[in-house]
């Protein structure tokens, strides 16, 4: 019987288990340019025993960046920068792909440099407000992208995957979850377009498709994962019936022998058990918990072949040694949920290893 302990070959990378860090947004990038720190190289380097980091997301061009102190990776300065955190997983035996994460309308100009404004698939203003610097603000109309703005999109996509590669990262992964641009084109309520970027199935899977495309043509399929959430709601998304999308979507990919498909789950353990069968590549599963942390017991999803890997979050975040903690039952550290946007190493580096 497979565990979640036993190791996986993932795009040519032998990974020493089958347990994932899952992304998860800090807001500590405070160096020049939106730049990772050497604070941030020691979080992801804690976490190298994972048998995958995937990181914050990342967001590839300036326009994509929708929250307070989130790392780019469009410049050379933050490529360099992104070395020192790759250098301190690497030297723990780890590996770590770099999520890129474009969030669209979820954003604010306040957030932007150069008058730039969150850009969106339509025009059209998300419910709620986002936290910024000046503190809660709401979101705004979305200018909505025409053809050429979205043809420099998808190639921005695939220059920070090439500046991930150069930075010394493993792979990427393209967010197309939690409602953010690639999630926004997917659904219906957020994608209204009536051109080849919307409208039916094909069209609204569309921008995805070139999205993953462009990226493994630029660095390699092996290199590449695919996060979705179909079905979610956040970030004002409605996706009432989201099957004929998701399982289109990864016909389409089908050929592109990527490294993973990592699905955030919702309620519908139906639809999971789908997704899983249409897809013949490695499958990572984040599970739907809430309103609890994924725990030990999610490691069993394994053993009973529902994924090949299982990602953790806030247990990942409070827990450092996370498998090491998972292998012998515990205890596991309590996240501290007032610490885990912005601030220094308390909440961040200082949650404690049963070693230590």
């Amino acid at each position: 019987m497979t565990t979640a302990f036993d190791p996986i070959d993932l795009g040519g990378k032998r990974l020493a288990n089958r347990i994932a860090m899952a992304p998860m947004t800090r807001s500590r990038a405070y160096g020049a340019g939106a730049s990772p720190t050497e604070l941030m190289a020691a979080y992801y380097g804690q976490r190298a025993g994972a048998g995958l980091i995937i990181t914050e997301g990342v967001q590839p061009s300036p326009v994509g960046q929708g929250y307070p102190d989130t790392p780019g990776l469009h410049s050379p300065e933050q490529i360099a920068a992104w070395r020192q955190v790759t250098g301190a997983v690497h030297r723990e035996g780890g590996v770590i792909f770099a999520q890129l994460m474009h969030t669209g309308r979820i954003g604010h100009p306040s957030l932007l440099p150069d008058g730039l404004v969150p850009v969106a698939p339509s025009a059209v203003r998300a419910k709620g407000q986002v936290f910024t610097h000046e503190g809660p603000k709401e979101f705004v109309t979305p200018k909505e992208l025409d053809e050429a703005e979205i043809r420099r999109t998808i190639a921005d996509f695939a220059a920070a995957a090439r500046g991930a590669i150069e930075a010394g990262f493993d792979g990427v992964e393209i967010h197309g979850a939690n409602g953010y641009l690639v999630h926004q084109f997917l659904a219906p309520n957020t994608n209204l377009r009536t051109d080849a970027w919307g409208g039916d199935v094909e069209g609204r899977i569309r921008f995805a498709v070139e999205v993953v495309t462009a990226v493994a043509d630029a660095i390699g399929g092996d290199r590449v994962g695919l996060r979705i959430s179909p079905g979610n709601p956040y970030n004002d998304i409605a996706e009432d019936d989201p099957a004929e999308v998701y399982e289109a979507l990864l016909a389409r990919l089908a050929g592109a022998d990527l490294a993973y498909l990592h699905l955030m789950e919702g309620p519908d353990r139906g639809l999971t058990a789908r997704l899983r069968k249409a897809w013949s590549g490695t499958f990572v599963l984040n599970p739907f918990t809430y309103p609890d942390t994924t725990g030990p017991e999610a490691l069993r999803l394994v053993e009973e072949g529902a994924a090949d890997m299982v990602a953790y979050g806030a247990l990942f975040l409070a827990n450092p040694d996370l498998p090491v903690r998972l292998a012998a039952g515990g205890p596991f550290n309590v996240p501290d949920a007032s610490t885990f946007y912005g601030g220094d190493h308390r909440g961040y580096t200082d949650y404690p290893a049963l070693t230590a």
